[in-house]
């Protein structure tokens, strides 16, 4: 039989399977996810995400030196404080001397080339668990009030060093308003990457395990996006980009791959997408039983994270990834 072109000659073998690959991971394509805790000598499991940990300061140095030599180059931090501090304004959040202001000065100590991408949101600090300040007799979310706390917040991260901004709360105009006062107050090289696209997910119940930080009453529809929606994801990243974002994220990643796509279409700045907790749960708890190969499924979900579009990705599997690549 006489065919002019034969597609399985490009994949006759690994080496030309290699060669001929679209689509190539490296650890410069990952963002790892760190969990900060108050205490020294600290390492606690995360019982819905396991394998993943809390950390004191001194441990989250070990850990981020060890990450630093699998190649990996950049880090989202999250902060877990005490309850005693958690209240209705966000106040400690902008604490010169609070865990996420002492985390980023450790982190530039010991790796100064390390990127440090910190997350700017009131959940962690507010004591209903939701991204802003809540109207007690409404109870929903104050968005122009909020904004005014995430950019004292935001200042306060790049006063301590931090390389990107990373606002996760869903605000309207908070990229415009953190843009503007990084500006005024001279810390013209410090970038933020937003999460333009961040989805009302049922996939973030690990993440809120691990921080303390599950909404008190409701859920957060009012302010993250449905995910019946792909036009509003390109909307939300344009207006960021317009506003002064140098990244734009896409979250969750895995049942969002064509928002993904269709973001890295329209726009032209980077597109990182965010493969969370329970991502990263549902392939641990399904390699723990035997029914899939958990490093091979590592490197395709990944693949296919990148394929999209991700320019960046924060995962959970950043580690487990370096080492397999």
């Amino acid at each position: 039989m006489y065919l002019p072109h034969r597609n399985r000659t490009l994949r006759r073998t690994q080496s030309i399977r290699d060669i001929a690959a679209e689509t190539v991971l490296t650890p410069n394509d990952f963002m790892l996810p760190v969990f900060i805790t108050e205490g020294k000598n600290n390492v606690e499991e995360i019982s819905s995400m396991p394998g993943y940990f809390r950390r004191s300061l001194d441990e989250t140095v070990k850990e981020v030196k060890e990450i630093w030599q699998l190649g990996i180059k950049a880090v989202n931090t999250y902060v877990k404080v005490d309850d005693k501090l958690k209240d209705n304004t966000g106040k400690e959040a902008w604490n010169p001397n609070g865990l996420m202001q002492q985390a980023i000065k450790a982190i530039k100590d010991a790796v100064p080339e390390m990127i440090i991408m910190t997350d700017v949101a009131l959940d962690p600090y507010s004591q209903y668990g939701h991204d802003g300040i809540v109207d007690i007799k409404s109870g929903y979310i104050l968005n122009d009030e909020t904004v005014e706390a995430l950019t004292k917040m935001g200042l306060s991260h790049a006063e301590a060093g931090a390389d990107f901004l990373a606002p996760s709360d869903m605000m309207d105009g908070r990229i415009g308003a953190l843009r503007k006062a990084l500006e005024e107050n001279g810390y013209t090289g410090v970038g933020i990457m937003s999460y333009a696209a961040k989805y009302a997910s049922c996939f973030y119940g690990p993440f809120r395990d691990a921080l303390d930080s599950a909404p008190g009453f409701g859920d957060k529809k009012t302010y993250q996006m449905n995910y019946a929606n792909r036009r509003e994801a390109i909307n939300e990243a344009l207006k960021d980009m317009a506003e002064g974002a140098d990244i734009v994220m896409v979250k969750p990643a895995m049942a969002y791959l064509d928002i993904i796509r269709e973001v890295k279409n329209a726009v032209t700045i980077p597109v990182s997408a965010y493969q969370v907790s329970g991502e990263y749960a549902m392939i641990k708890a399904a390699a723990q039983h035997g029914w899939i190969d958990e490093q091979k499924a590592i490197i395709e979900s990944l693949t296919a994270i990148k394929r999209a579009g991700a320019d960046l990705i924060s995962t959970y599997f950043g580690k487990d990834a370096a080492k397999i690549l």
